[in-house]
């Protein structure tokens, strides 16, 4: 028994020496970047003075010390950025869905501010901005190696007053410029109305009023068609839209979600991940979905065209979207300040992060720019004729009364289908899919 014990003992003694020995040189290691974190603390704290005493114009400490701030987040991500008192109130203003502004978001890439996608009904969709549009230049200065929030800032100014930024377009030889008059910008989060029988629901941004928007919007429209049943189904249209705050696309999802997860957060430590998941019931009340997406559909959207993807809830159409799979997080800071960072990357309920990917369609659709129509495209639409407009054409004694006037307004409804398709082509496609949907439904008897 003494020589276990005694085995025992050495064993222990053994490991505490082994664990000394190989702890050491970490702390060591520890020690050494701790020492080489207040060398550049030093070594900024020199340069801080430097600049005061001896740059060719007086500079604000203030102001110094913030532009260090800004640059130290802003080197972490696009999205990670320092916000001051007055930018963090309108960040505010704008969750509200009330702000001053051109009505675009954006984001930087190779230096210069690219546009994710201009808001429904700003200043900036009636000028015709477009989602991948970069701006190189406002009112004739560059933006290019400025920091997001200093080109924002030169964009921004009094209501009513006129802008011009330079813009570099995809499929356009030279840059061009576009005049913009300043306004405020009141969102509307979501927009609906009946086209044919299906309801659509514009949804142009995730902020506080987005859930109550849809819900009382997506009752009207089923009012107004007298009925869930007279309904085809539902287009939920998230094209060009930025996103927003990430409870609202939460909600958004689970309105449509009988169960299952909506989404997942991960950040950096892994008791620091979420998982969000949905609750009974459904405003569709089980009619088919079809989302549109495209490459302005960012943050808070395809986290609702993932959940509904992979849930097989809705069918997808569009084009990729923009693919911003983090999470911000803002974090109030003294002086009324705030901080942006990202704090986690979040993945769709099959468990796959659209960062820098996007959300790929199930069924791809381009949305063609308009051609212009040609004087003989005209000519050859008033020359044509039917068998009903040939003098002395016998009539159809077939049909009743009132089938022939179910036949014109089937007929009357194909035509605005078509007209549609002229106006907006991705639109068209998914209504046509949700009829293919209603028609493959079994009829209820």
């Amino acid at each position: 028994m003494k020589k276990v014990v005694m085995a025992a003992m050495g064993g222990t003694l053994a490991g505490i020496v082994a664990t000394t020995q190989f702890v050491g040189p970490l702390i060591a290691q520890e020690n050494a970047r701790t020492t080489n974190v207040y060398e550049q603390l030093d070594l900024f704290g020199d340069i801080f003075e430097r600049i005061r005493a001896q740059y060719v114009e007086e500079v604000d400490a203030g102001d110094l010390i913030e532009a260090a701030i800004d640059g130290m987040l802003t080197s972490l991500d696009p999205h990670s950025s320092y916000l001051s008192p007055d930018d963090a109130a309108d960040m505010r203003v704008q969750t509200r869905g009330e702000f001053g502004g051109l009505g675009i978001e954006v984001t930087q890439e190779e230096g210069f501010v690219k546009v994710v996608s201009p808001i429904d009904g700003t200043p900036a969709e009636e000028a015709g901005i477009e989602a991948g549009d970069f701006i190189t230049h406002v009112d004739g200065a560059s933006v290019l190696g400025l920091t997001l929030d200093e080109a924002v800032d030169m964009m921004r100014g009094p209501v009513g007053s006129e802008i011009i930024i330079t813009v570099v377009r995809e499929g356009e030889a030279e840059p061009f410029d576009v005049s913009i008059i300043r306004d405020t910008i009141k969102l509307t989060a979501v927009r609906t109305r009946l086209q044919g029988d299906a309801v659509v629901l514009r949804v142009t941004t995730f902020n506080d009023q987005t859930y109550a928007n849809l819900e009382e919007g997506l009752a009207e429209q089923v009012e107004a068609a007298g009925g869930m049943d007279n309904v085809e189904g539902i287009v939920l249209d998230l094209r060009n839209n930025p996103g927003g705050l990430l409870n609202q696309a939460i909600r958004v999802s689970d309105a449509f979600l009988e169960k299952g997860e909506i989404v997942s957060t991960r950040g950096r430590n892994p008791e620091d991940g979420d998982r969000y998941n949905a609750t009974p019931g459904d405003l569709a009340q089980g009619k088919p979905i079809v989302v549109l997406i495209n490459g302005g559909s960012a943050s808070a959207s395809e986290i609702v065209a993932g959940a509904l993807q992979d849930h097989r809830r809705a069918i997808v159409v569009g084009t990729k979207s923009f693919g911003k799979g983090s999470v911000q997080t803002v974090m109030p800071l003294r002086g009324d300040g705030a901080m942006r960072l990202t704090t986690a990357r979040y993945y769709t309920p099959s468990g796959r992060s659209i960062q820098a990917l996007g959300v790929s369609p199930d069924i791809v659709v381009a949305q063609p720019r308009r051609p212009e129509a040609s004087a003989e495209d005209e000519e050859t639409n008033a020359l044509s004729r039917s068998e009903a407009d040939l003098r002395g054409s016998l009539d159809n004694d077939s049909l009743t009364e009132d089938e022939i006037q179910q036949i014109e307004a089937d007929r009357a409804k194909a035509e605005a289908a078509a007209a549609l398709r002229e106006e907006d082509y991705q639109l068209a496609y998914a209504i046509d899919i949700l009829k293919g949907l209603t028609a493959l439904q079994p009829s209820k008897e």
